[in-house]
């Protein structure tokens, strides 16, 4: 009989897709077979070992991305093998192979206590980024951390970096360098991803014997607020950023999006050579070019109409970034004096279904790594934008200028808000008390002002938008914002005041848009919300009666005494 089973179906994934189900058809490449000795050159065993022993960790953690981790534990046998190795030579103790438990618990530095080794698998955020948090639930000293990075500086743990060198056909990128840019004389920056950093210098090397003598190698940093994100710029860059539009970019693997936005608008043109294709060929700056700004009129837009929203959501994309917590002080600060309201979320890998939990936010910012920041928000409910878009998305219609210049690191967002402030504090201290005076002025014309806003407009829609600045509500007085949000006096144990249509519900005296969202568009605000209750001035009614359901399994539910088959 025709599609008659011959044999018990499959109903558990076998091993040898464990690493691979559940990941997209296109990323579940086969595993690379290596040899002990290329692990121990790609995965720089004997450095790491140095590096342990030099540093005296006692708990190090060994971080993969998702494509390396078929090789993650023969990367720890040799790790593990080494470090007892060492130890062995150094102490004369007994020689042979010993067991796995005992090879681990023989791992020491000077007969302290014993190395322990730990693999980190799923990051709590991006792979780029370092998963201190990870480390931390086992007590680590320290991380190493493998594979293509952010190069973000971290806070609280050391980190070892290793790119997992990967090898590259010199001749086939010179002869790319040579189609792009046949002019010798021409002012080149060649770099590359971390993967293939250690190959710029040979290439470089390479170019010079042709002829080429204003190519710089740029090597890594770890600066991401750099002229060149991660990267060294020529002495004239340094003394004088603005010159950076004299060099083009020659880049060795395709780099981050992010990374094309960023030196857009800073260089004369950016060629990329591909590593995963079998084009030897560069791409050309005018395609490059092309979609790299249609991508920066996008971001643009969703600046733009963004310019509205009155309730914004803060993601908290990481927890080791440095200064991840100045910026989100600015950024909280920067909403709260346009008036309008924001909300704190810590998440982990973001997705759609997650974000679309919360209806009531009209724009989402996250704080992340200057890689991970960049979110195409096309599937998402709300958009999703960086701290410098959002600078430009709280200005006014006649003070935002788009100049086509994007950034990708938050520190260049602090740095240019410490200059202004220290401008601010300068212009004050000149102007004395003739500026205390017009400051007060402005202080009297903006409660003015606020009795009755200006009308906004949705720039898409060509609507009127009502709310806009929620956190402004109008000054009649020295009374309390909660008697001034609500218009009666309430105390501070109130946690949620109700009022009538059209005015604000407050949250211990603070106007929430929140729960104002919650109480007039939410269709379902919880267990009973589906039982209409209708309020009246002097009348509660009782809510229903909570009855015993169903319990048990499957076969034989019980409910109440009785036992229902």
């Amino acid at each position: 009989m025709a599609g008659e089973l011959t044999a018990p179906p499959v109903l558990s994934t076998p091993d040898t897709l464990l690493l691979s189900e559940g990941l997209p058809e296109d990323t579940r490449n086969p595993v690379e077979v290596l040899s002990d000795e290329q692990l121990t050159t790609r995965y720089e065993i004997n450095r790491t070992i140095n590096e342990i022993r030099q540093r005296k960790w006692k708990r190090v953690a060994l971080q993969f991305p998702d494509q390396m981790l078929p090789h993650s534990a023969r990367v720890y046998q040799l790790l593990a093998r080494g470090l007892r190795e060492r130890g062995a030579s150094q102490e004369n103790t007994r020689e042979g192979p010993l067991s796995p438990e005992a090879e681990v618990a023989a791992l020491s530095i000077d007969d302290d206590k014993p190395v322990r080794l730990t693999i980190l698998g799923d990051t709590s955020y991006g792979s780029c980024c370092v998963d201190e948090v990870a480390a931390e639930h086992v007590d680590a000293d320290a991380v190493v951390h493998y594979g293509r990075a952010c190069l973000s500086p971290t806070a609280r743990l050391p980190v070892m970096h290793i790119f997992t060198t990967i090898d590259l056909d010199y001749e086939a990128v010179v002869m790319a360098f040579r189609d792009s840019f046949p002019d010798i004389d021409t002012k080149v920056v060649l770099t590359a991803d971390v993967p293939y950093a250690a190959h710029v210098q040979p290439v470089t090397a390479m170019l010079e014997r042709l002829g080429y003598s204003n190519v710089f190698a740029a090597s890594i940093v770890h600066d991401p607020s750099s002229s060149i994100p991660n990267r060294t710029v020529p002495k004239s860059v340094i003394e004088d950023p603005s010159s950076l539009l004299q060099w083009s970019l020659f880049h060795i693997s395709e780099p981050p999006t992010s990374l094309l936005l960023t030196l857009t608008s800073r260089m004369a043109s950016v060629r990329v050579y591909p590593t995963d294709t079998s084009s030897t060929s560069a791409s050309t700056s005018a395609a490059l070019e092309t979609s790299t700004r249609l991508l920066l009129r996008r971001r643009y837009a969703i600046v733009t109409s963004l310019a509205t929203v009155p309730v914004w959501g803060i993601l908290i994309n990481t927890l080791s970034v440095k200064n991840y917590m100045d910026i989100l002080s600015h950024i909280q600060r920067k909403i709260a004096a346009a008036g309008k309201k924001s909300y704190l979320f810590v998440v982990g890998k973001l997705n759609p279904a997650k974000l679309a939990n919360f209806s009531e936010i009209g724009g989402w910012i996250v704080i992340g790594c200057w890689e991970s920041s960049l979110v195409d928000s096309k599937e998402f409910y709300r958009p999703i934008i960086t701290p410098f878009e959002l600078e430009l998305a709280l200005q006014t219609d006649e003070s935002r200028l788009w100049t086509g210049e994007w950034r990708a690191d938050f520190q260049s967002v602090l740095e240019t808000a410490t200059k202004q402030a220290e401008q601010t504090r300068t212009a004050e201290t000149e102007a004395g008390e003739l500026n205390g005076a017009a400051e007060h002025d402005a202080e009297l014309d903006m409660d003015s002002e606020s009795e009755s806003e200006p009308p906004e407009f949705d720039l898409r829609t060509g609507r009127y938008v009502s709310r806009t600045r929620p956190m402004q509500s109008p000054r009649t007085g020295r009374g309390t914002t909660q008697q001034l949000i609500s218009g009666v006096t309430a105390t501070q144990s109130d946690a949620l005041t109700r009022r009538g249509r059209g005015d604000m519900v407050a949250v211990n005296g603070t106007a929430s848009p929140g729960a104002e969202y919650l109480a007039q568009k939410r269709t379902w605000r919880g267990l009973g919300s589906d039982f209409e209750v209708r309020y009246e001035k002097d009348a509660e009614e009782e809510g229903s009666v909570v009855e015993e359901g169903r319990t048990g399994v499957a076969r034989g539910y019980t409910v109440g005494e009785s036992v229902r088959m």
